[in-house]
């Protein structure tokens, strides 16, 4: 072997290699280890309308563990995306001493449900939170099953689209547990629109009524209380204290 030249050669690279590899792996743990290079700064990379800075301090300094390389960024993540207007967090280190965190909270564009201060985001997500009194306002009231919040706000966007044409506005739109639609417009009338049918969808009897709205509808004196479009080739209204007339 020792008078191999080339042999020589090629083991004493490798022993550079194993050498720099080692010193390499030294000085990664010396990195993650060493209690130099803290985090110094945290920074929120845009406003956060909904998103307290005591909720945020409540939860935040139990994932700063660690220094600038040993930082577990998932925990950061899941830290904050406990708190009720946080729906999505993204973190990232910048260099020498820096966190930056970019929050996307929730949009509020509906109520949902009852009594249980429940809303539903512009994705169709409901999620747990106290939106003040301001700025619930305007927001409609939404109803459904567990699971459909995505399917009723479609609708309710359908439904504000149909009844912008006769200068209605839809509060309230309920999805029954049997999947019957109703309506409530800001006038008080209440729409049953009622279930999905083969030979007359929801659309179709719902722009039929749209159709003559103006003439049956808009001109009476009073109001019905109750329009029901169940029936496949026509409606029923019910004025307040009276029974129903097709």
């Amino acid at each position: 072997m020792w008078n191999k030249p080339h042999l020589l050669n090629a083991l004493a690279d490798l022993l550079v290699l194993v050498a720099a590899a080692a010193l390499l792996a030294a000085a990664a743990v010396w990195l993650v280890r060493v209690p130099a290079l803290p985090i110094k700064q945290v920074v929120f990379a845009e406003p956060l309308p909904h998103t307290r800075r005591g909720e945020v301090e409540q939860v935040l300094p139990a994932a700063l563990k660690g220094n600038f390389f040993s930082l577990n960024l998932d925990a950061v993540r899941a830290s904050l995306q406990t708190l009720p207007w946080v729906r999505k967090v993204d973190v990232r280190r910048i260099w020498p001493a820096k966190l930056e965190i970019s929050i996307e909270e929730h949009k509020p564009v509906a109520r949902w449900g009852e009594g249980r201060s429940e809303l539903v985001n512009s994705y169709g997500e409901v999620f747990a939170a106290q939106l003040p009194d301001e700025e619930s306002v305007g927001l409609p009231l939404l109803f459904g099953p567990n699971g459909t919040a995505q399917e009723v706000l479609t609708h309710y966007g359908n439904f504000v689209e149909a009844f912008k044409t006769v200068g209605e506005t839809p509060l309230q739109v309920t999805l029954s547990p049997r999947l019957a639609w109703q309506v409530k417009l800001q006038n008080g009338m209440l729409v049953d629109i009622g279930r999905e049918q083969t030979k007359a969808p929801v659309g179709v009897r719902l722009q039929r009524f749209i159709e003559i709205y103006p003439e049956t509808v808009a001109k009476r004196a009073v109001r019905p209380a109750v329009v029901d479009l169940r029936y496949p080739n026509g409606f029923a209204m019910r004025v307040a204290g009276e029974g129903k007339g097709k």
